[in-house]
C-alpha cells in the first residue's frame, strides 16, 4: 500500500491510472472541493496532489474511466455533470488547466459514459456512452442503449454507432482497445441473449458482433473491456461462470465465434465480480476483483464476502491469486484494472484504507 487518500479536498474513490514516463495520473469519484470528483496526480517521488477539482458541475461530475495522454494533454470522461448533466468529455494538462471539450445532451449523441476511458486512432479520441443513441432501445429503465463516439480534440463530436440491444449489444461500459482501424470493445447487456457482448467497429463504421454471452458457464456482464495480446483478445465478465457467478476470464479470436473461459471465479478465496480491465506482461494476464477473497475480513457486497484480489492467468488457464485485501488497512473493493509502471504494477481501491476512501497500491509478480 502506498498511499491512502485522507478525503474532503484530496478525493475520494479513486479509479484508473495513466504513466506517463513514470508519473501516475488518476481520477477519483468524489471529494475535491464540491464532491464531484478529481484529477490527480502521483509523481516520482511519491507525492500525490489534486490536479482538479470538479466543482460546478458544468465541468463534469464523477469521473471513473481512465485517462488517455495525446501530445502531453490528459483525456478523459465524466459519468455526470456538464451542460445537461449526461457527463462530458475533458482535457486537462499537467498543470491542473480543465475545459470541456463536449457535453452530452442526453439524446441521440448519448449520455453518461460508463468507466469509458478513451483511445487514440490517427489524432482523434473514441470512446462510448452507457445510454442515449437509440432512444427506442432501452434496458433496465436505461434510455437508449448506448453509443459509439468520436470527438477530435478541437471538441467536435459525431456518433459513430448506436447500439440495438438484441442481437448487436447494449450498455457499453470500460475502455476501448484500438488496433489500426478497428476498436473492440464490450456491451454490459443485450447480445443474442442480453447477457453481454464483444464487438469490433471500424473507423470506417463496419461494426461486427464477435461473441454474445450466455451466462453459463461462459460469463455475464462483461464491464470491461477487453485487452488485444497475440493476436487474440482477453476479458472478464462480472458474474457468470461455472460456479457461483462470481465472473470469469475469457479469451475470444478476434474474428470472433470462438471462446474460451480461463478462469471461473468462485468468491473465496480466488475473488468475485472482475469490473477491471486485464493488464499483460509477457504471457501473462494480471487483473483484479472487486469482492471476494478470504472470508475472514469484513468487506462485505453484492452478498459476497471478501475486501477484493489481485490475480494472475495465462492463456492456458494457470490461475494464481496474488493478493486478497483486507479492508482498513491496504484498502477494499479494487474497482479498476491495473497499470504497468516501473517493472510492476499500479492499482487503486475505491474504498478502504485508514479513512475508508480508498487506496493506491503496487504488486510486483
Amino acid at each position: 500500500m502506498l498511499y491512502r487518500f485522507p478525503g474532503g479536498n484530496s478525493g475520494s474513490g479513486p479509479t484508473g491510472f495513466i504513466n506517463v514516463k513514470g508519473v501516475l495520473y488518476g481520477t477519483t469519484l468524489a471529494g475535491g472541493s464540491q464532491s464531484l470528483g478529481t484529477v490527480f496526480v502521483r509523481d516520482t517521488s511519491g507525492k500525490v496532489r489534486v490536479l482538479h477539482s470538479f466543482g460546478s458541475g458544468a465541468d463534469g461530475a464523477e469521473p471513473n474511466g481512465t485517462l488517455v495522454d495525446l501530445n502531453g494533454t490528459l483525456y478523459g470522461t465524466t459519468q455526470y455533470g456538464g451542460t445537461n448533466g449526461n457527463g462530458t468529455v475533458f482535457a486537462i494538462d499537467p498543470n491542473g488547466s480543465e475545459r470541456v471539450l463536449y457535453s452530452f445532451k442526453g439524446g441521440a449523441d448519448g449520455a453518461t459514459p460508463l468507466l469509458a476511458g478513451l483511445v487514440i486512432i490517427n489524432g482523434k479520441l473514441y470512446g462510448t456512452t452507457n445510454a442515449g443513441g437509440n432512444l427506442s432501445c432501452r434496458h433496465q429503465q436505461v434510455i437508449g442503449c448506448g453509443t459509439v463516439f468520436a470527438i477530435t480534440t478541437s471538441g467536435t463530436e459525431s456518433v459513430f454507432y448506436k447500439f440495438k440491444g438484441k442481437p448487436d449489444g447494449a450498455n457499453p461500459s470500460g475502455p476501448l482497445t484500438a488496433s489500426g482501424s478497428t476498436i473492440y470493445g464490450t456491451t454490459n447487456f443485450g447480445g443474442s441473449f442480453n447477457d453481454g457482448s464483444v464487438f469490433s467497429l471500424t473507423t470506417s463504421g463496419a461494426k461486427k458482433t464477435l461473441y454474445s454471452f450466455k451466462g453459463f458457464p461462459d460469463g455475464v456482464e462483461p464491464f470491461a473491456g477487453v485487452t488485444l495480446s497475440g493476436g487474440k483478445l482477453y476479458g472478464t465478465t462480472t458474474l457468470g461462470g461455472a460456479y457461483e457467478g462470481a465472473g470469469t476470464v475469457f479469451e475470444l479470436t478476434t474474428t470472433g465465434g470462438k471462446e474460451r473461459v480461463l478462469h471461473s471465479f468462485r468468491g473465496a478465496p480466488d475473488g468475485a465480480l472482475p469490473y477491471g480491465w486485464l493488464a499483460v506482461a509477457g504471457n501473462t494476464f494480471y487483473g483484479t476483483t472487486e469482492f471476494g477473497g478470504s472470508s475472514r475480513w469484513s468487506c462485505v457486497g453484492h452478498g459476497v464476502v471478501g475486501c477484493g484480489t489481485i490475480f494472475s492467468v495465462t492463456p492456458s488457464g494457470k490461475f494464481t491469486l496474488l493478493y486478497h485485501f483486507k479492508g482498513h488497512v491496504d484498502g477494499a473493493f479494487p474497482l479498476a484494472g491495473l497499470v504497468a509502471a516501473n517493472s510492476g504494477f499500479y492499482g487503486t481501491t475505491v474504498s478502504g484504507g485508514t479513512k475508508a476512501n480508498g487506496t493506491i497500491f503496487r504488486v510486483t509478480p
